[in-house]
């Protein structure tokens, strides 16, 4: 495997973006998580999708776009999504949640739409919904490099507002902390590590990977920071058995990845038992 990895390009590229976003996904998660916003996520894949499969149709009629890639009209769909759904819970004050259905019906039906103009799914789509080894480019890899280097820097510098955030919003209104505009980057950045993510764990997928390495997390651990770290470990583990097992067995690496961080959880739930 490691001769391998050394040989081809396509494997480094997976890898190397499979590290990252097994460090930025459950770092996000966890506060994604605190905040009980874990369907957002989902929410922002489906958006994504609907990018997605734009995309690729417009590849197929537009000749002078036959060689955009996809994931810059997913990106821009996803952080579309985020401020809708933000402008969504702003009006509906006392039914917040209200807003993610309505987007994840919005993305399913848009993107069902494109597919369809697409003349259904083809092979490039498929990698999209369940993540490719195969398919990650070297331009992937800078645009996940870039996507960390965003979420670093904001969890880094905001990092005591978002905590406060998460735990009390009321109070971290009452002490002056600009809320909403936090909150409305932290939408951005989630929307971000979801499109970016999508190539090595697929669209339908990647909302849990964000969220079973924190929910894993959460046996074990007694502090916060312990949960970041310990999420971090569990989802770095889960994307490289994922990926390994995805190599060898010629499968799509979003499953592999997605059962390997399910049977971690099981174990942590078994050994508290």
């Amino acid at each position: 495997m490691i001769e391998a990895i050394f040989s081809y390009e396509f494997l480094q590229n997976a890898f190397a973006a499979g590290l990252i976003i097994g460090v930025i996904a459950p770092l996000l998660g966890v506060f994604i998580v605190v905040r009980r916003l874990s369907l957002i996520a989902d929410a922002l894949s489906h958006v994504t999708l609907a990018g997605i499969a734009g995309s690729l149709y417009l590849s197929q009629s537009v000749a002078s776009l036959a060689l955009l890639n996809p994931l810059f009209l997913g990106i821009a769909a996803s952080v579309g999504g985020s401020m809708l759904i933000e402008r969504l819970r702003s009006l509906y004050k006392h039914y917040q949640e209200l807003a993610i259905p309505i987007i994840l019906s919005a993305g399913i039906g848009f993107g069902a739409i494109f597919i369809s103009l697409a003349e259904g799914f083809s092979s490039d789509l498929f990698g999209y919904l369940f993540g490719s080894v195969s398919a990650v480019s070297r331009e992937d890899l800078f645009i996940v490099v870039g996507v960390a280097v965003v979420v670093l820097a904001f969890v880094f510098i905001f990092f005591k507002e978002l905590f406060v955030l998460s735990f009390d919003d009321e109070y971290a209104r009452a002490s002056g902390l600009p809320a909403k505009w936090i909150h409305f980057m932290f939408m951005i950045v989630t929307a971000l590590v979801i499109a970016g993510s999508m190539r090595i764990v697929g669209i339908l997928l990647v909302s849990s990977l964000m969220t079973i390495p924190v929910a894993t997390a959460m046996r074990v651990t007694k502090s916060f920071k312990q949960t970041i770290i310990l999420s971090i470990v569990f989802g770095e583990i889960s994307v490289i058995t994922g990926l390994v097992s995805a190599f060898y067995l010629d499968l799509a690496p979003g499953g592999t990845i997605v059962v390997t961080s399910i049977f971690l959880l099981l174990l942590v739930l078994a050994y508290k038992k």
